[in-house]
């Protein structure tokens, strides 16, 4: 479900900043959006390989010199079978695509359910014992840490017609050191959803949310007003950001410089942990994907944050719902993550041209458009997008519109250092009200002190 538990590139959110992003999501928003990090959300890991890694028991596939144009050439190894790491929620529309490639190539292709937020830690000791699956799914933000680690293959073959047919923003997601690795399938962010029987008009700010909440909010009926991943930094980041914090410097490739505990970070902190009391009152780890999930579509949850992976349960659930921008913080639009999910191909794959030839399968227009059908994803195809199934999706939409406002999760190897302090900080923050200044400089320190080992 995540788009690891945390999607990731961040900068600073001062009047600079916010330049450069708007620059950067203009050309994505304007032709896709296709924004699922998620993860949803994400999680962490070891960034690379080390001394005390396991050796490994298999070699890595043989790489071109040089990325080419598509050919004719290119044929499964004889004998070749996949394993294809993907999350238990994109299965209806992988389970259709298998079919197709097994039926033009004669490969017979395997999932092993697996969330996207979990693959890049798994791979890191499956792939060099070559018990890892041959093409994996992974969030944009831990495309550092596999290339660091010698994980994946560049996307040798398919290069140039992969970057002719994405978006340019996604392209370079699933592109790291200048060099491009992914397959890009769809790019996500999340936003408000809102059940219209309860809500007719969305809000506009967070001050109305809790002014709703105060006439909703019924726990022993399990009817709450709002709701998100209160535990979970991939959303909370929202809190930080809209207010001036943000992750790294330098449009997220600045280790050295963290931003997670300035002024506009410590602000944003305090008002997330007064929504405990005003809004939303549960502990924050009870606020999980499922839960939300089971109160939406049992019509007693008003408002949900999620991202564009779960629009398909939703459907099925027969609620009425619409997709609307976050509400904004102290008169600013919500600052949300976005990321870009892509295809990799294990380096150590014993199938590398038929693993190839999935990704780039898995990935034309026909399979995102596949995808978005059955699953709600977002496509980073660039005629995909201008669909007018999709462009006319009043559900699209809202995501966009929140896309517009959102950023980019850092994808540098050190970002894998953040979620488990920045989790826990806002946790304390929540559930024990700690001081929200003080909660954040522990949380940066470890952080630094994660980070200066690398």
């Amino acid at each position: 479900m995540y788009i690891t538990t945390n999607f990731k590139d961040e900068g600073s959110f001062i009047v600079v900043k916010i330049r450069k992003i708007r620059k950067m999501v203009a050309g994505l928003s304007a032709m896709t959006m296709v924004f699922a990090l998620t993860a949803c959300g994400g999680g962490s890991g070891s960034s690379s390989a080390s001394s005390s890694s396991p050796q490994p028991t298999a070699t890595p596939a043989a790489v071109s010199a040089t990325p080419g144009p598509v050919t004719d050439e290119l044929k499964p190894e004889a004998g070749a079978s996949l394993v294809i790491w993907e999350s238990k929620e994109a299965r209806p529309y992988l389970e259709e695509i298998m079919k197709e490639f097994t039926a033009k190539y004669d490969v017979k292709v395997k999932i092993e359910e697996l969330g996207a937020g979990d693959q890049i830690g798994k791979l890191t000791t499956d792939g060099p014992a070559g018990v890892a699956a041959d093409v994996v799914m992974l969030p944009h933000d831990q495309l550092g840490k596999a290339v660091s680690a010698g994980l994946v293959l560049p996307n040798d073959v398919y290069g140039e017609v992969t970057t002719k047919e994405n978006s340019e923003v996604a392209v370079k997601a699933a592109s790291f050191g200048g060099k491009l690795y992914g397959y890009p399938k769809s790019v996500e962010t999340y936003a408000l959803i809102y059940n219209k029987d309860l809500v007719k008009t969305p809000p506009k700010t967070f001050d109305e949310v809790t002014a709703f909440a105060k006439t909703y909010n019924d726990p022993k009926n399990n009817k709450y007003a709002f709701m998100w991943e209160a535990g979970n930094f991939y959303f909370n980041y929202l809190f930080l950001a809209t207010t001036g914090g943000y992750v790294f410097g330098n449009n997220g490739t600045d280790k050295n410089d963290i931003g997670l505990n300035n002024d506009g970070a410590v602000k944003g902190a305090q008002f997330y942990g007064s929504l405990a009391k005003d809004l939303l009152p549960m502990k924050s780890g009870d606020a999980t994907y499922d839960i939300k999930k089971g109160l939406f579509t049992a019509g007693t949850l008003a408002m949900d944050i999620n991202g564009p992976w779960t629009i398909g349960d939703y459907k099925k659930s027969g609620v009425n719902f619409g997709v609307a921008p976050i509400p904004s913080i102290d008169g600013k639009p919500s600052v949300s993550f976005s990321g870009v999910k892509a295809w990799y191909v294990n380096a150590f794959s014993k199938y590398p041209n038929a693993a190839r030839l999935f990704a780039r399968f898995a990935s034309t227009k026909e399979a995102q458009m596949q995808d978005f059908k059955l699953t709600g994803a977002l496509p980073s195809n660039k005629e995909a997008a201008q669909d007018p199934i999709i462009k006319n999706d009043e559900l699209v939409t809202g995501f966009l519109q929140q896309f517009e406002h959102s950023y980019p999760m850092p994808a540098i190897p050190e970002m894998g250092s953040v979620w488990e302090p920045m989790a826990a900080a806002m946790s304390d923050i929540w559930n024990n009200g700690k001081d929200a200044k003080a909660a954040l400089d522990n949380a940066v320190q470890q952080i630094k002190d994660a980070t200066a080992k690398k």
